[in-house]
């Protein structure tokens, strides 16, 4: 039995458990502890050298600053965590109290913990609201916000406790990768990260690379062209796709059609790989990327919807091409891409923390994959208080229609009676649907266009005949109350309208109900055309679970697979940073100041480069696929091919440069401005297989036919 399991059978028979016996350990010492003076206590924080008598001390500090009690499942939280685990508590559980006798725990030694969280406001009320904990017991405590100055962020980070997004501290760790100065620098050496929606972070949002861009974009109007031929062609005519599939193929008289509108003679020539890349671009965003689902138009342009929390996800594009196909399909300006100067997931991310953990309402059910990924163990935290929520079973419904009058009934009947009742749907565009089908009963919408009232929207969910229609609920990161006189309507009553492919996400929205022992109720309603019956294949709801079960280890098996591929390129980012960094620092000598800048300049330029040719191979598996080779094989030997070259290339490139730089006088710290996105990357399944698969099909056919 391997110590995964191992452990999953120990916790789960209630033997080989420490926990109890640490809980009373630590009872015992903060009774102890409650006599001291706030000096003393900081004094033997100081001291302490084990984690009871820290989680204690901690505890103690807890209830003078804020005047809160830490629960016992709160402390079996912290210690979770500060062995190195994720844990699992319950909405309304304390998790944001419970990190931090952890936090502190491993704050001690004054290398630095930083936690990492899903958005600012988060980062922001967390860091006010706990400071005071930390620094009774001698700890400072910093923050960082979009927006902040380079020596704002190298304070925030040199504190002993930093809570950031985990995207704003992925995106100064690539600045730092480009840093001409040490100064310039805003991280220290990576110590400990506790991550907050642990499943959101390191599960969903765990390949989404962070880029970081720069240099001129481009002024081709490749997009403009194929969003016009893509406006004219109409599907079963030119094109047959698979909604749920996300595959696009041209019909042959699709492609009669687009020929002599683009003036390319033969599309599938491989001179016009581009071409016949951005035309299914253009048709994937005019007919499976959609406004008010998969984003909504703003002020700022294109913003995307994240599908797992409802919510807009700041600075998040899609790949280059697409963004742009939708852009030119929404009519708005392209906005500069730029080259990619350096690009890391979240998952390569946190694999630099020495000490990993993180907490979550929702984990065990992905317990499998945090330690395949991670190596990180789950243990499920007891909620303080008996779960009484009512989770009905699933209403089934031939049709949409059907579901949806049937959900507006069941909102109008709970809300005669006065009790609160919260809405989950699945877009922008579903609760705005739903929100006018009402009519009369008063409401509230929380979705992508109101993200500014989120705080007072949940505030309200809880009072009485409060009729709330949300977007996904995940990462909310704010409690539903019960009004006065709630409790005995029945409490807080949850409504899903459609299932997500996780189960995690349903278990987040039926979490909103029930917290700290208040009774609730949950019910789904699903139809036979909803998008996971349709695209699974789902008979009735007894297949629903399973399915999940088998997307999540089809998802798994994705990230896998993804990993593979990226971890060869982090490999070669780690050996190029090591060298760029004793330059940097002085530590291998280069000579006078120019030489040192240009060594520098010159391997983001060759790294730059490098990023380029890999995304090059990326395309060019299409046509590795249409020959029959391995896509693996050929990718791996191809950027093992093309980092050697660059390796070989960088020492005469620096000696090159820098007599250019000395016979013209420029100065090569002179460099454009850089901005930071985020961005999907499946260079081996979507958007590349729909092309293979167009492609092999009339390539095939234009070899028989002549």
């Amino acid at each position: 039995m391997t110590g995964f399991l191992q452990s999953l059978f120990e916790r789960g028979l209630g033997t080989g458990n420490p926990r109890p016996r640490q809980i009373d350990t630590i009872n015992r010492k903060r009774d102890e502890y409650r006599a001291l003076s706030d000096n003393e206590l900081k004094s033997a924080f100081e001291r302490a050298t084990d984690v009871t008598e820290g989680v204690a001390l901690t505890a103690v500090a807890a209830s003078r600053v804020l005047g809160l009690n830490m629960f016992d499942v709160q402390l079996q939280g912290a210690l979770a965590l500060a062995d190195g685990r994720i844990a699992e508590m319950q909405t309304g559980e304390g998790k944001t109290l419970s990190a931090v006798p952890a936090v502190a725990w491993l704050a001690r030694g004054r290398r630095g913990v930083q936690v990492l969280t899903v958005n600012d406001y988060l980062a922001r009320r967390d860091a006010a609201w706990m400071g005071g904990i930390y620094r009774m017991l001698g700890l400072s405590v910093g923050c960082i916000q979009q927006g902040m100055t380079c020596q704002e962020r190298k304070l925030a980070y040199a504190c002993d406790v930093t809570y950031a997004t985990a995207n704003e501290a992925g995106f100064d760790f690539l600045r730092d990768q480009v840093a001409l100065s040490v100064e310039e620098q805003v991280h220290r050496p990576f110590h400990a990260a506790l991550i907050d929606e642990a499943d959101s972070i390191l599960i969903d949002e765990a390949r989404i690379p962070l880029v970081l861009a720069g240099g001129a974009g481009s002024e081709e109007n490749l997009a403009q062209r194929a969003d016009r031929v893509a406006a004219v062609l109409r599907r079963h005519t030119h094109f047959n796709l698979d909604e749920f599939g996300r595959n696009i193929s041209l019909t042959d008289e699709g492609a009669r059609v687009v020929e002599p509108l683009l003036g390319c003679g033969n599309l599938y020539a491989e001179e016009n790989f581009e071409l016949y890349t951005a035309l299914n671009d253009a048709i994937h965003a005019r007919n499976l990327l959609h406004r008010d689902v998969d984003y909504v138009v703003t002020e700022k342009g294109i913003e995307s919807v994240d599908a797992f929390k409802g919510r807009i996800a700041p600075d998040r594009r899609w790949p280059a091409g697409l963004q742009t196909a939708i852009e030119a399909k929404e009519g708005l300006a392209l906005k500069q891409q730029g080259r990619v100067l350096g690009s890391i997931t979240l998952q390569n991310f946190a694999a630099h923390y020495e000490h990993l953990c993180g907490m979550t309402g929702t984990a065990a059910t992905q317990a499998g994959e945090f330690y395949t990924i991670y190596s990180l163990e789950v243990e499920v935290i007891p909620t303080n208080r008996p779960v009484v929520r009512r989770d009905l079973p699933d209403i089934m419904f031939a049709t949409r229609g059907e579901k949806e009058q049937a959900v507006l009934e069941e909102i109008r009947r709970r809300h005669q009676i006065g009790q609160p009742v919260l809405v989950g749907t699945a877009s922008v565009e579903e609760s705005e649907r739903m929100a006018a089908c009402l009519g009369d009963v008063p409401h509230a919408v929380l979705n992508a266009r109101n993200e500014e009232e989120e705080a007072g929207i949940i505030a309200r969910a809880g009072e009485r005949a409060a009729v709330t229609i949300s977007t996904n609920m995940a990462g909310r990161g704010v409690d539903i109350q019960l009004g006065k006189g709630v409790a005995e309507l029945g409490g807080l009553h949850v409504i899903g309208t459609n299932r997500h492919e996780s189960r995690r996400i349903d278990h987040q929205l039926r979490g909103r109900a029930g917290r700290q022992g208040d009774p609730g109720s949950s019910q789904f309603f699903v139809s036979a055309q909803d998008e996971l019956m349709v695209r699974y294949g789902c008979s009735d709801v007894r297949d629903i679970e399973s399915t999940q079960r088998r997307v999540e280890g089809q998802n798994l098996d994705i990230r896998k697979l993804l990993n593979r591929y990226e971890s060869v390129i982090e490999g070669q980012r780690r050996k190029l940073q090591d060298r760029r960094q004793l330059i940097l620092t002085g530590e291998e000598e280069t000579g006078s100041e120019l030489e040192r800048l240009v060594a520098l300049t010159t391997i983001d330029d060759l790294w730059s480069e490098y990023l380029a040719s890999v995304a090059d191979l990326k395309s060019d598996i299409v046509w590795t696929s249409l020959s029959f080779r391995e896509p693996l094989y050929e990718y791996m030997k191809g950027i093992d091919t093309n980092y050697r070259a660059m390796e070989e290339r960088l020492d005469p490139e620096i000696a090159e440069r820098l007599e250019v730089a000395q016979s013209t006088g420029v100065d090569p710290s002179q460099r454009g401005a850089t901005w930071t996105y985020l961005t999907t990357d499946q260079p081996f399944g979507s958007a590349t297989e729909r092309i293979m698969r167009g492609l092999m099909r009339k390539v095939m056919k234009k070899e028989m036919w002549g």
